[in-house]
């Protein structure tokens, strides 16, 4: 039986030039970020073997990102979407406890390169329907299962979306392709991975290979309706089209988990506030919500873990001032006084940060300096939350940081320029950069 609900019109009605500027805007910023973090990520093991896996599993004539050869959609959905949870700088959403935008890029940029869709206006819309549709199906499922599922559970019926719209599919098979990607969406066990931290991460490249793979299965008339999400989760769907969640992501000034970035803020603020170097510091203390103290690997030996870890970027923070991509690649986990100060710091958790969170993560510090005094933080957040964002110029400054090194500057800026431009000068110019390898070499070799 056919169902036209308020998500599927939205899904396939929404335009670019019905929306808000600032979501324009939001909508450009959060592509630029996430393609940093893509181009940062291609030189991680983990981007490595998922492309190759991709070209020889998922054969088909869809180009890569950031890769010379091709895949199925779904494959490059997959392959893009576990490069860029392969450097956890990308952006977030507080109540999701998760991600919306790496999924959905992923699918979208991959379903763009099968089906041909190059007007730059139409993309940035559907990649707004995207993290519309994303962020509430996340509240959905967090606020009607038990689980803490990873954010390819969710956001895989997000991908299904973007692919019905791809593929100009009727509401009918458009219903059956949210159905078939709920049914099928990875519901991977987030605190797994937080306790034993691998290359899983969190779970958004599977969650967008099954989104795809639904948009493409309802086309040729497999069924799979409903979406309980969607269709028994009325509650979360009431405010579509006039609450524009795009603008309550968070983004990462860091590229490790958010958990850890609260602490993060508050060791750097004693650091600057009373001039320390890591030579100071004896050990580390941090007070925060149970789910940061789970990120409990202090000895890091892969990026993986260094990432899923509150300890090691705490103490890159106290020796360097700062934690960058490189600061958490596999090299350079061997620093043996950020390791000292990694096993020096203990953790406990706090009642009132428990209970702020997921909408806020708190935490607070007290460093044991080895002349005796204990210096204490007052409570932190991560930086860069939807309620104090960050400008243009950090975001942008973030891209080329990322880019720069890999790409080099004029094309980052050509990326940079091509996004800008994508509602006047389509989406073509904007694949024919990303399309290609970094460094301008073949990628083949894993």
């Amino acid at each position: 039986m056919t169902q036209t609900t308020p998500p599927l019109s939205f899904i396939h009605d929404l335009t670019y030039a019905g929306l808000p500027e600032a979501v324009k805007k939001q909508a450009e910023m959060c592509l630029l970020d996430l393609l940093g973090i893509a181009i940062g990520g291609s030189t991680t093991r983990v981007a490595a073997l998922i492309r190759a896996h991709a070209a020889r599993e998922f054969g088909g004539a869809v180009p890569m990102v950031l890769d010379t050869r091709s895949a199925s959609a779904s494959g490059g959905a997959m392959a893009l979407g576990m490069t860029i949870d392969s450097l956890d700088g990308h952006d977030g959403f507080n109540p999701a406890k998760g991600h919306v935008g790496c999924g959905v890029v992923s699918a979208l940029l991959a379903m763009s390169l099968a089906e041909n869709h190059m007007k730059g206006d139409e993309f940035l819309a559907a990649l707004v329907m995207g993290y519309e549709t994303g962020s509430r199906l996340a509240m959905a499922l967090h606020g009607t299962v038990p689980d803490y599922h990873t954010s390819g559970a969710w956001v895989a019926v997000a991908c299904a979306a973007v692919g019905a719209r791809a593929l100009g599919l009727d509401p009918s098979r458009t219903r059956h392709a949210l159905g078939i990607a709920e049914y099928h969406g990875p519901r991977s066990q987030m605190m797994r991975c937080i306790d034993y931290p691998t290359m899983l991460k969190d779970g958004s490249g599977w969650g967008a290979m099954a989104g795809v793979s639904a948009a493409y299965l309802a086309q040729d008339g497999f069924t799979g309706a409903p979406a309980i999400t969607i269709e028994d989760a009325p509650q979360y769907w009431a405010d579509l089209g006039h609450r524009w969640y795009i603008m309550e992501q968070y983004f990462k000034p860091y590229p490790v988990c958010r958990w850890a970035q609260a602490p993060i803020e508050a060791v750097l603020d004693l650091r600057r506030t009373y001039g320390l170097t890591s030579g100071d510091v004896e050990r580390i203390e941090v007070e925060s919500f149970h789910e940061s103290i789970r990120l409990a690997t202090n000895r890091p030996t892969a990026t993986d873990e260094a990432q899923y870890s509150t300890s090691y970027p705490c103490a890159v923070a106290m020796a360097r001032g700062t934690v960058g991509a490189a600061d958490i690649a596999d090299e350079a986990l061997d620093d043996p006084e950020i390791m000292r100060l990694s096993q020096s710091l203990t953790m406990s958790e706090d009642d009132a940060a428990n209970a702020a969170f997921p909408g806020k993560r708190l935490a607070r510090v007290r460093l044991h300096l080895f002349d005796g005094r204990v210096l204490q933080s007052g409570w932190h957040t991560p930086r860069w939350d939807a309620t104090s964002p960050p400008s243009e110029a950090e975001l942008r400054q973030k891209f080329h940081a990322l880019a720069d090194p890999l790409v080099g500057p004029s094309r980052a800026a050509a990326i940079e320029e091509a996004i800008r431009k994508l509602p006047q000068d389509g989406l073509a110019p904007l694949l024919d950069l990303i399309a290609q390898p970094i460094n301008g070499a073949s990628t083949a070799s894993s």
